[in-house]
């Protein structure tokens, strides 16, 4: 039985994918890369914006031509989309093709809703909210030999205004923290050398475990296994991150001086509106003490232009953090309406003023950029070595610490190994350089 699964989305759904894999493997199926070869079909779906949506039900769509071909041809559709009773409805009378779809909450189900529908039942639909249990235990297909994403908590407790995420991942659920440390344990005995923890918003991690913990607790006890050398996590909520964990990123030797940390607007009259519960001036001291305290980090953000009554001064202060921060990357994108969000019933901004305020936006984050990164010229630094370049088989491509891509010369039997490389000439976001050998 050949099987593909399509993927949209963040980490988050990348790392679902894995476990849908996983288990399409333990029954005993193989992956293929197109549609037309595949006997099961898997698409597992992102609700953060509209075009995310629009480009699932145009591949859905395009799907009733290969189950015309191979009738036999099961489809799902899974992921947050699935977790829109309005997304499940338009399949279930629109799309007739699609045998089955089940929401996030009911990934650890697949198997059985795949017996279903294999074994003749009707078209499967699983799709309500289940506040229950973590499931643990689910295999695993991973796509790296060297780095591996753990989730370490489901769902998200925030309801910011424009966000679809807490209604159809639910509310926050953390995982116990021997379960995290066990599969960390044996990803290292697989030869994982990095890891990267998930969360909606890793910093409110473990508030709602009967022994409460804080994640700047479960680093530590994640650094003590030997065999991880680098640790980073993603989503920090800049109103949850804490002095404590500030203060076991600059002790550690493993985890990574890289911190994702979403500003969204820099105008607290817009940040008020969104609910995020921090302003601009909140956010300006917290990315100083961080930069204080650990000087070498590399701080990315998500920033989004366009929210209902956003102004031309609005996009001024957004402009004037991202200045004053000096972002080493950042995610900039439009504001997109999800019905069901308490922003789509908003006075919206014209779409030429957001287009105007996006442009202004983008070129601020990508003239700061190019100085974050362009001020590592000449230091020499330690990479991760992941592949032997694809471009040119003379290099290998590495990742230092703080994420920046460095091609040098090498071979093969570099990869895995953490090796110390002058960076030599910067290229806008990557660098060349060479590897530099250690005295004993």
């Amino acid at each position: 039985v050949r099987a593909l699964v399509d993927t949209f989305g963040c980490q988050q759904n990348v790392a679902d994918s894995q476990h849908i894999m996983g288990m399409l493997e333990a029954m005993g199926c193989e992956f293929v890369t197109e549609p037309t070869q595949a006997d099961i079909i898997v698409l597992n779906t992102c609700a953060i914006r509209e075009h995310a949506e629009q480009r699932a039900f145009g591949n859905l769509g395009a799907l009733t031509h290969t189950k015309r071909r191979h009738p036999e041809q099961k489809i799902f559709l899974c992921g947050c989309m699935a977790g829109e009773t309005k997304v499940s409805d338009r399949v279930k009378h629109s799309y007739p093709h699609v045998d089955g779809v089940f929401s996030t909450h009911h990934l650890w189900q697949f198997p059985q809703i795949l017996w279903n529908v294999l074994s003749g039942k009707k078209r499967q639909f699983f799709i309500e909210d289940e506040p229950g249990s973590i499931a643990e235990g689910i295999p695993q297909v991973r796509d790296s030999k060297l780095k591996a994403w753990v989730s370490i908590m489901y769902g998200c407790n925030n309801f910011c205004t424009y966000c679809i995420v807490p209604y159809v991942r639910g509310r926050e659920k953390s995982r116990r923290p021997k379960e995290i440390l066990q599969e960390i344990e044996k990803l290292a005995d697989d030869g994982v050398v990095e890891i990267m923890l998930l969360g909606q918003n890793v910093n409110s991690y473990g508030k709602n475990l009967e022994d409460e913990i804080s994640f700047a607790q479960l680093l530590q006890e994640v650094e003590k296994i030997d065999k991880i050398k680098r640790i980073r996590f993603m989503t920090s909520h800049p109103k949850d991150l804490s002095d404590e964990l500030i203060e076991v990123m600059k002790n550690s030797d493993k985890i990574c001086r890289h911190l994702h940390l979403p500003l969204q607007s820099g105008s607290t009259k817009i940040l008020k509106a969104m609910n995020r519960r921090y302003t601009k001036e909140q956010y300006l001291e917290l990315a100083a003490k961080i930069r204080r305290e650990i000087p070498d980090i590399s701080l990315t953000t998500d920033i989004m232009v366009g929210f209902p009554g956003e102004t031309a001064e609005d996009v001024d202060d957004t402009i004037d953090v991202i200045r004053k921060v000096g972002f080493d990357n950042a995610f900039t994108f439009i504001y997109s309406v999800r019905t069901g969000t308490p922003a789509a019933a908003m006075d919206q901004v014209p779409e030429e003023e957001v287009h105007a305020g996006f442009d202004r936006v983008l070129e601020a984050v990508q003239e700061t950029a190019r100085k974050q990164v362009a001020r590592l010229q000449g230091q020499t630094l330690t990479a991760l070595v992941e592949e032997v370049n694809e471009q040119d088989a003379s290099l290998v491509t590495g990742r230092l610490s703080n994420n920046t891509i460095v091609h040098f010369p090498g071979s093969a039997d570099l990869i895995g190994q953490i090796v110390p490389v002058k960076l030599e000439e910067c290229h806008g976001f990557y660098y060349t350089g060479h590897r530099v050998e250690e005295t004993k």
